[in-house]
Order: C-alpha cells, then structure tokens, then sequence
C-alpha cells in the first residue's frame, strides 16, 4: 500500500470517527477498497450497517471481539452474492457445505453468540432465496454482501461456554462451571 493511500484513509477514519451517532466498529482495507461497517448502540443492543463486499461472519466475530461481546444473539436481513452454507450430518458426525454464487436475498439470518476456550464464538444459520424465489439454507461459514446487511445483536450480560461433544460431533453450550 502506498503511503498517500494510508494517509487518505487515515483522514477519512478520523472524520468517520469524529460523527456522533456513528461510530467505526471495524474496517477491512485491501488494495481496491476500504470497507466500514457502522452501527449505533441503544442500550444492550446495536443496529448494524454491513456494506457492499464486507464478509459477514468475520465481520460479525471481530465486532464481537470489539465491543466485548461474550453473550447475545444475532438477527438480520440483507442481500449477498456469494455464500458458504453446511449442514450437519448426525450420523456421520460430519459438516457438508456448498457454495453458492448469484443474486441471493437473506429472509433470515439468526444465531447466537457464545465463547469457547476464552474466544468469542459465532453459531450462525441463513435462509437465502435467489431471484427465482427458491430458498435454502443451513449453517453460515460465510457470505459476501451484495448490497447491504441489516443486522441486530442484543447483548445478554453473563457468559457461556463451549466445548466439543464427543457423543454429538459438535461444540455444545457448557453449563457445568
């Protein structure tokens, strides 16, 4: 990155931060572009503005990380044009995924928001329909957003951990502390 690059974004950091009703949760910057995500906090919970080309569970996990998040659930609607979604086999205690690439609308992404081994843990689902009105969905790795995500996280004071079920194949809540 070129240093008239950095100094133009540092410029437009600081005024972004300096806005009273918005302030900069995170920023992703490559070469092409830099993209910010805003949000406002009422409360226990935050409203959300994903933009354009912003990943979602990363975003989502590193504002956690941000606000210090520990405890919550997550909810939203937006648009996406690329997206990882599994589905768990219980029977052979294995994810299996597929990629998706189109004009995708979420009707619905939910989840919650836990810990495990100390670090902030995301437990995503989506319901995605494309421009023929067939919808799918399953569990998030991933989604790339098209337009914009409009996200919620209400916040929920304490902590819950996970850790891995042998019997079950996944990382459950653990209540035993």
């Amino acid at each position: 990155m070129n240093k008239m690059f950095l100094k133009d974004l540092n410029i437009l950091l600081t005024a972004l931060i300096k806005v009273k009703s918005i302030r900069l949760a995170y920023a992703t910057r490559d070469i092409k572009r830099s993209v910010i995500m805003q949000f406002k906090k009422f409360g226990d919970k935050y409203i959300i503005r994903m933009d354009k080309g912003e990943e979602i569970v990363e975003t989502l996990k590193k504002f956690c990380e941000d606000e210090k998040i520990k405890l919550g659930f997550i909810k939203g609607i937006g648009a996406v044009n690329k997206a990882v979604v599994g589905v768990f086999d219980t029977n052979t205690k294995q994810y299996y995924s597929t990629d998706l690439n189109g004009v995708y609308e979420i009707t619905s992404l939910l989840g919650n928001i836990s810990t495990m081994n100390g670090e902030v843990y995301l437990h995503l689902h989506i319901n995605l329909s494309n421009k023929e009105y067939i919808t799918c969905g399953g569990h998030l790795n991933s989604a790339i957003i098209s337009a914009t995500g409009e996200i919620m996280i209400e916040v929920i004071e304490g902590n819950v951990d996970r850790e891995f079920n042998e019997k079950i194949g996944l990382n459950l809540y653990r209540f035993n502390e």
